[in-house]
């Protein structure tokens, strides 16, 4: 199977049952198979062929939606952009792919048409929006593709590349993830059987579409026959208002949004009878926070995925079961739970031995999951899909029952609010600054966001510049995200290993003495 069959399926056999609502917009399964067939035909009416990449930068919406599966129908690779990204990422990323054509909605509309002033390869902007949207004259109307004539299916192959997923790189150049057909059609199984996805569940989808752990369960609640409800981003009132209006039964969230949920202080008065799982990732929830979920959410149940956009994106699982603090599943929420059913997953040594229970090595993956490559980067894809096996670059170690724990990054990254953050693309904008000699970037311990980013500079002699123009400096180049929250300016040199490199390992120390691992 691959992802167009999913809506034809869902069309075939619930065709009158809901499929996609947003606000006012609701589509049967039969209307939403029928516009993904005309947005189609009219993506080939643009030349678009087999294997070409489409890209979007918007925020989440029933177009969005619609993108990832009339791109699969008309034979292209779909290539969601980040938002958050300052626009030379950008530009990395849709020159790295060369998307043919750009969509965006009105909010980055903007930003889609200065790429392609900029020199962006793009051939066609398109404008996401209401009918009554104006739009510029070399602009083409994401509804006068839907006019166009239905078309056939291209059926793409299962080993096909579906999605290129962008990810920062420990080298400070991103990463185009491919995953195929198969990978996501994949974890959407796996999806369906851990959070119990069927058709006529109903998921809100509130996480940012162009991040595979909210695309990926686009595949899942299709190829059940569920129903698709947005929301454009996280916002407490429309979040709680959606799962009221629409009953919503499961949702995507990180554990930074369910802090602000359990901040609201009337969520008891609220009907959230029929929400029955909140699925989270990114990091480990907090005990504190977990349990004050548990008390204040007494009828929700919890799951934790771990795993990567290399990994579509899911490998291990902590089931509600063990979402508890008494009894003889309690002590497990530390973990990131046990494998999933496909997927084998081992703790290594750097000879690629596999580890005993309770020693410390780097988790590696192995199954149907696994990306098909980097795009472009045959190298890089290389060096992590080794003797058959995804080399993550988290540290851990796993106990006896299988239980997954995660205590540290071998690679160089920095998890915050669910965002990755690799310190070489943080340094790489550092170090652009005429009057740095030297930096490191390293991630310490928030109890807001996980972890936030923080770097230590040294500037070179005789020169002067304050925290504040340095991390003026960084938000022209990256994404506001992945700026320091803080800087420390040394006096002298940055503590250095025999060899010359830079040891982050005690810059780390002063903010993660009495921590019992070094992830948040």
């Amino acid at each position: 199977m691959q992802l167009a069959q999913t809506v034809r399926r869902s069309a075939l056999l619930y065709p009158d049952q809901p499929a996609l609502i947003e606000g006012d917009v609701r589509y049967s399964w039969r209307e939403f198979a029928d516009r993904v067939a005309r947005l189609a035909g009219g993506l080939r009416g643009l030349g678009l062929a087999p294997g070409d990449r489409v890209a979007m930068l918007a925020d989440n919406s029933h177009r969005y939606v619609e993108f990832f599966f009339a791109t699969f129908w008309a034979g292209g690779i779909a290539v969601p952009i980040n938002t958050r990204w300052a626009p030379p990422e950008v530009r990395f990323a849709l020159d790295d792919c060369g998307a043919r054509i750009l969509i965006a909605d009105p909010a980055h509309a903007e930003a889609a048409a200065s790429q392609r002033a900029d020199g962006a390869r793009i051939e066609r902007l398109i404008l996401a929006a209401d009918r009554d949207a104006s739009a510029a004259a070399d602009w083409l109307h994401w509804e006068e593709l839907a006019c166009s004539a239905a078309i056939e299916d291209a059926g793409r192959g299962f080993e096909d590349v579906a999605c290129l997923f962008y990810t920062g790189g420990t080298t400070g150049r991103s990463k185009g993830v491919m995953l195929t057909h198969a990978n996501l059609v994949t974890n959407s199984l796996t999806a369906m059987l851990n959070m119990d996805i069927r058709a006529g569940t109903v998921h809100l989808h509130v996480s940012p579409m162009f991040h595979v752990a909210g695309g990926a369960r686009l595949f899942s609640v299709t190829l059940a026959g569920g129903t698709h409800v947005v929301i454009p981003k996280f916002e407490i009132e429309p979040f709680l208002a959606a799962i009221e209006r629409e009953r919503v039964n499961i949702t995507i969230i990180v554990p930074t949004m369910l802090n602000r949920l359990m901040q609201h202080p009337d969520l008891e008065r609220r009907d959230l009878s029929s929400l029955r799982l909140l699925s989270y990732g990114a990091s480990p929830m907090p005990a504190a926070l977990l349990q004050r979920a548990l008390e204040r959410l007494p009828g929700v149940r919890f799951l934790q995925s771990y795993g990567m956009t290399e990994l579509s994106p899911v490998a291990t699982v902590l089931t509600p079961e063990f979402h508890t603090f008494e009894g003889p599943n309690a002590g497990f929420t530390a973990s990131a739970g046990q494998p999933v059913y496909n997927a084998d997953v081992a703790i290594r040594d750097p000879d690629g031995k596999r580890l005993p229970p309770g020693e410390i090595g780097e988790v590696c993956v192995r199954g149907p999951m696994v990306m098909k490559g980097y795009w472009n980067q045959p190298e890089l894809t290389a060096e992590v899909l080794r003797d058959g096996w995804m080399h993550t670059g988290d540290g851990g170690y796993m106990d006896e029952r299988g239980f997954l724990y995660v205590v540290d990054r071998i690679k160089d990254m920095i998890v915050t609010g669910g965002e990755n953050v690799y310190s070489a693309e943080v340094e790489d904008a550092i170090y652009a600054h005429p009057a740095v000699a030297e930096c490191a970037v390293i991630g310490i311990p928030s109890d807001q966001w996980g972890e936030v980013v923080h770097a230590e500079v040294v500037l070179k002699t005789g020169t002067d510049v304050t925290e504040a123009e340095l991390l003026a400096h960084c938000k022209a180049r990256i994404a506001g995200f992945k700026c320091p929250r803080s800087i420390h300016i040394h006096d002298g040199e940055l503590p250095k290993s025999g060899a010359g490199k830079i040891l982050k390992t005690e810059l780390r120390v002063p903010f993660w003495r009495d921590r019992q691992r070094a992830v948040n």
